[in-house]
């Protein structure tokens, strides 16, 4: 590595980038992998195919009666109804002027074209009375109703949910090409973090086990590294160490600081490509490429950390395995007091949530994780607006949603 660095404490941020463009500039720096594996069923839900699946068999492979009641020639019922009833003859097998007792999802009778919902008839000893009047086809649910042998299910990039996998069963698949989960490493930063009993002037790591959590939770495999010092040449093994991931993730280190050396490091590995978004709590987020695996730079401060996950780690992860990017869930509520922001960044103001109201816990202070630990969500306010006011309808965004 170098010696020579920066000034840090007198460069500070010059100039960033806004959200959406640091976005796009991310998205070019990460292209889906293209790793399968083959699963079972059991196995599959929540991956995302790789190859199209079509229908093994045909569902239902019989034809069945949808009621409970009489299978029958529907010719032999033209003439029933509630003042003249057909006479009809209680059989095991179909024949003219006869009837077979189904029940729901029996195989119909060879011979018979519809069912007389038991509602419809009476019983007189091996005779019944019909007093409504069927078509052929009634009742009844004919071979391929539901899906028909050959028929296109998923195409590739589904991400498969517990309903399709009972019907995939059904069809006769039991094995599933899908692909890799993304494969991410996270390495926490800072020569204060320890794991546990902090001396004064050191910190519990939190933000690698947080991030990790999230990975899992979106559909990844996270790696979760022991906790690097501020050194270039440790900073830089462990990011080198792991460019065999699909992603990098490191937390803290991203600033201008003293101690500020990952952009720096990654700049000197390979490329550098955002350092700092315009974006509160959380600008000094960095992206950057290492032999062409895409470097995620989180702040240090938990809030920013997971702020800015939120907004750069899940699009990339997303990107990288194929996974449908959903929107977070948002709720509809009313703002109890003002927010305030700043024209030109991208503010995320923690609330809780009661009876359709918004409380902002706190508009600052990215370091208190509690004030996203005891939050239901955030309010987004965007760049062009500076700050709500109290009485306004908001949505609120359910960060905690695991998709």
């Amino acid at each position: 590595m170098s010696d020579q660095q920066p000034d840090r404490k007198q460069s500070g941020f010059k100039e960033t980038t806004r959200v959406a463009a640091a976005r796009d500039r991310l998205r070019e720096a990460v292209s889906g992998h293209d790793r399968t594996e083959s699963v079972s069923l059991d196995a599959a839900d929540g991956r995302v195919l790789a190859e199209a699946v079509v229908a093994l068999r045909n569902v239902p492979h019989y034809s069945r009666a949808a009621m409970d009641g009489f299978a029958v020639r529907a010719q032999d019922t033209f003439d029933a109804s509630g003042r003249s009833p057909e006479i009809l003859r209680q059989t095991d097998e179909m024949a003219p002027k006869a009837a077979v007792r189904v029940h729901t999802g029996s195989e119909l009778p060879d011979g018979a074209d519809a069912v007389v919902m038991i509602e419809q008839t009476d019983e007189f000893g091996e005779e019944i009375e019909v007093f409504d009047a069927v078509a052929e086809g009634e009742n009844v649910a004919p071979v391929g109703e539901d899906v028909a042998e050959g028929q296109s299910l998923y195409d590739p990039g589904h991400r498969l949910r517990p309903s399709d996998l009972g019907m995939l069963k059904s069809v006769g698949i039991r094995e599933l090409t899908v692909y890799d989960r993304p494969r991410v490493a996270v390495i926490p930063t800072g020569e204060e973090l320890v794991e546990s009993n902090p001396d004064p002037g050191q910190v519990v790591e939190t933000n690698g086990l947080t991030v990790s959590r999230f990975v899992e939770r979106w559909g990844g495999e996270a790696t979760y590294h022991h906790v690097v010092t501020d050194d270039e040449d440790a900073l830089g093994d462990a990011i080198e160490s792991n460019l065999d991931h699909d992603i990098i993730v490191t937390t803290g280190g991203s600033s201008v600081g003293e101690r500020d050396l990952l952009p720096e490091v990654v700049s000197e590995l390979g490329e550098l490509l955002v350092h700092g978004v315009a974006l509160k709590p959380g600008h000094p987020v960095a992206f950057g490429r290492v032999e062409g695996t895409p470097i995620v730079m989180l702040p240090g401060y938990p809030v920013a950390c997971i702020i800015n996950a939120m907004q750069f780690l899940r699009p990339a992860l997303k990107w990288t395995g194929h996974l449908p990017f959903d929107s977070m869930p948002k709720t509809s509520a009313t703002l109890s007091r003002k927010i305030r922001s700043e024209p030109g960044i991208r503010s995320f103001v923690r609330v809780t949530l009661d009876d359709r109201t918004a409380t902002p816990t706190r508009a600052s202070g990215s370091g208190v994780l509690s004030s996203v630990a005891l939050a239901d969500g955030w309010v987004e306010v965007p760049e062009e607006r500076e700050g709500i006011p109290e009485g306004e309808t908001v949505s609120v965004a359910n960060w905690e949603w695991s998709a």
